[in-house]
């Protein structure tokens, strides 16, 4: 979009917060970058100009602006809707890979070239792929410094700068402020705080509008006892990250996602936050997709009446795969309970002094290791769930950010006891693919039959295709006609 001059003066000038993150306004007079819906005067259109990422204008010379925040923008929805190269490479640079594995790591999870990788990066965004993880560990530093009373010497670390000297000079050139001077310009007032109990509090941002009754309804009438829970009007769950382990506390608020975190490393900071706007799909557009769906006449009331909906994902993509083979041809009730007996059998245990959970979702490795007979399941959903852990621990079935949606897909449908609706709902909550649909799903056949549409699965797919690429978005107001709590703010 920033190659569409006209476009992004429009959006610069009107101050439309839809476009956050979409791109940056670089001002030439000033030497500063803001997103679109900075709050100052607009500069003269001859004095902008406009980058794909905050990456792009930091290496252009310009540091970030101190009214508008920039780098707190919701990220771009363009890496949820994509399945190439360039989106795969984002949510793997937002997941901590380039910082933990360094860009050759990067490259070997996507199967292509450095250089391959640095040019596509380099043409779509304009930075590669360690100037964005630059401006991310940017960013990450930020936080840190206004939220906590760490020295910074261990939020050097802790934001991934291999140095306190390049945390310095980094913090320096993006900000225009010391990291001592970023700290003495917080105030009681500022969205977040460090604790006395260690966690984090924070503001996740997102555009909206968002309506969280489907959302959070989701996560909390299908929460595992022991790995989530629903208590004082926030969705809790443990975290398995990749230096240790956390807790996180999610509620929605006016304007923002209010966010608690605990974690036994900070390191995992940037992971951890990356999750959980994942697990709430906080970078959708609300506007196009809503939009699109409002096209079709017997979907645009469902639209109308609650705008926003989102897709409830996932913090785990491995362990949302083992919860769909446990929910097979069950109620939700019974996935539950199937579920919280793997965790307290084979869960690693921890602490929470703030609430009632006890245990990490077990890894693969560990249901590798579970004798069949154990599992009170029919023999067929046995080998399926053998089958799947057995694939997800040696490494031959990969579910991560990286993932090709369609490639995994059908290897998913490749295994036995894997239909249609078990591998789609993996594309649509653990994968992220924002098109996939569930024609099969009794709900939704139930729902388009109430409405008026299609009903028969063939049929229903056919009229789908004018709701592409926002099939799950459908999904996800189809399941919202009926009375099932997953549809519902919990009280």
């Amino acid at each position: 979009m920033h190659t569409d001059t006209e476009r992004c003066v429009r959006a610069v000038q009107s101050k439309d917060a839809r476009f956050d993150g979409w791109f940056f306004t670089a001002v030439l007079t000033t030497g500063i970058y803001c997103r679109p819906s900075c709050p100052v005067v607009p500069p003269k259109p001859a004095n902008m100009t406009f980058y794909p990422s905050a990456a792009a204008c930091q290496q252009a010379g310009f540091r970030a602006c101190k009214r508008c925040r920039p780098d707190t923008s919701p990220g771009s929805p363009e890496w949820n809707r994509r399945a190439d190269l360039t989106a795969r490479a984002m949510r793997l640079i937002a997941d901590g890979v380039v910082d933990r594995e360094g860009v050759p790591g990067l490259a070997a999870r996507l199967g292509y070239s450095t250089r391959q990788i640095e040019r596509q990066l380099l043409a779509e965004l304009g930075a590669g792929p360690l100037a964005l993880a630059r401006a991310q560990r940017a960013q990450t530093a930020r936080l840190l410094i206004e939220t906590t009373p760490l020295p910074m010497a261990d939020i050097a670390f802790a934001a991934g700068f291999s140095s306190v000297r390049t945390f310095n000079d980094t913090v320096r050139e993006v900000f225009a402020l010391a990291p001592s001077e970023l700290r003495a310009r917080r105030t009681p007032a500022d969205p977040a705080a460090r604790t006395p109990g260690g966690a984090l509090t924070l503001r996740l941002p997102f555009r909206a509008p968002l309506n969280p009754d489907n959302l959070f309804g989701h996560l909390a009438a299908t929460a595992v006892p022991g790995v989530e829970e629903w208590r004082d009007g926030a969705y809790r769950r443990t975290l398995r990250l990749p230096y240790g382990h956390g807790t996180v506390a999610l509620a929605p608020a006016p304007g923002h996602v209010a966010c608690r975190l605990t974690l036994t490393d900070l390191r995992d900071l940037t992971v951890a936050i990356s999750r959980c706007r994942r697990l709430l799909d906080l970078d959708a557009d609300p506007t196009a997709i809503d939009d699109r769906l409002r096209t079709d006449p017997l979907l645009a009331p469902l639209v109308d009446k609650a705008p926003g909906r989102r897709v409830p994902r996932t913090v785990d993509e491995a362990e949302f795969a083992v919860r769909a083979v446990l929910g097979q041809q069950v109620s939700t009730a019974a996935a539950r309970t199937h579920a919280a007996r793997l965790v307290t059998a084979h869960g690693d245990p921890v602490e929470d002094p703030e609430g009632g959970l006890t245990h990490l979702f077990p890894a693969a490795g560990a249901l590798a290791e579970v004798d069949p007979e154990t599992l009170a399941m029919p023999r067929t959903r046995r080998t399926t769930f053998t089958t799947l852990v057995r694939h997800l621990a040696d490494g031959s079935l990969n579910l991560g950010v990286e993932t090709d949606w369609a490639d995994t897909r059908a290897r998913l449908l490749a295994l036995p006891g894997f239909g249609p609706w078990t591998a789609d709902v993996i594309a649509m909550r653990a994968l992220g693919d924002p098109d996939a649909f569930l024609p099969t799903d009794l709900g939704i056949r139930r729902a388009a039959r109430d409405l008026g549409l299609p009903s028969t699965p063939a049929a229903l797919t056919a009229r789908a295709a004018a709701w592409r690429p926002w099939r799950a978005y459908a999904v996800q107001y189809l399941w919202a006609t009926d009375s099932h709590p997953i549809n519902f703010l919990p009280v």
